[in-house]
């Protein structure tokens, strides 16, 4: 498996993951030409493309969707409940290609574990399972439980949120106390400190190589989680560098990582 974060953050997420048998997105929150030009620095055109996979409904995940299907004839994957509310949003996903999940499933030889995530949305993280590989993509959840846990843990590889450091959301200018609840909250974003928590189990399943995702632009920086992160669970004696790496996705197109 080969996968790389093509765009990380509120302006727009895009992840691609292929085997040797199939070639997928996770989210298109780019517009379909910013799409198209970040797969071409793959070697990748958008017709090899079989399909997406939808997390949830904020158009930072799906903005690039409708006209990237309609052009190309992508097939859209999303649970029932999540399609319940794109319905009206993705109009221009023909019916043949609109496809429904509501669990686990297989994709062309990729086994999919859609990972439900408490968010304000109805929203999903997946696990991609491949020769005895195992990928996970978890973003935008208010909480990390036990549940989401043991079905991302074993991951080789996991990127997952950390969308802010608490100090400076709360002491943000720009943001109502209203947003600032709602982002802090049990259905918001995963702070850098809840992160750790997790990251922390995940190392300790096996898991080594972290890449922290969906940051804040106004309330984190990749320095920033990546420093507090690394120094809260250096106090568990866990040491990034030592049997596990971590990694920040940004905006821009990351790092490609393989499992062979």
């Amino acid at each position: 498996m080969r996968i790389v974060n093509l765009s990380s953050g509120s302006k727009g997420n895009l992840t691609y993951l292929e085997t040797e048998n199939t070639k997928i997105l996770v989210d298109d929150g780019l517009s379909c030409q910013e799409t198209v030009k970040r797969l071409s620095l793959l070697g990748i055109s958008p017709t090899q493309i079989d399909a997406i996979m939808v997390t949830h409904e904020h158009n930072d995940h799906i903005k690039g969707i409708d006209v990237f299907s309609k052009k190309y004839g992508t097939p859209v994957f999303a649970h029932q409940e999540v399609w319940a509310n794109l319905d009206n949003i993705l109009k221009n996903v023909q019916d043949k290609n609109r496809k429904v999940f509501t669990g686990d499933f297989e994709f062309q030889g990729l086994n999919i574990r859609p990972v439900e995530v408490p968010h304000d949305v109805k929203c999903f993280g997946f696990s991609f399972e491949h020769d005895n590989k195992k990928i996970s993509v978890v973003t935008d959840l208010g909480h990390i439980n036990d549940k989401i846990l043991a079905s991302i843990s074993g991951s080789q590889i996991a990127y997952i949120e950390a969308n802010y450091d608490r100090s400076m959301l709360m002491a943000s200018q720009k943001y109502p106390l209203s947003l600032k609840r709602r982002i802090d909250g049990p259905n918001g974003h995963l702070s850098n400190i809840a992160s750790a928590d997790a990251i922390e189990r995940l190392v300790l399943s096996g898991t080594r190589q972290i890449i922290l995702s969906h940051l804040s632009e106004e309330n984190n920086s990749p320095t920033l989680a990546y420093t507090s992160i690394c120094k809260q669970l250096a106090k568990k004696d866990l040491c990034e560098g030592e049997g596990f790496k971590i990694d920040v996705a940004t905006t821009k197109p990351g790092v490609i990582f393989r499992l062979k």
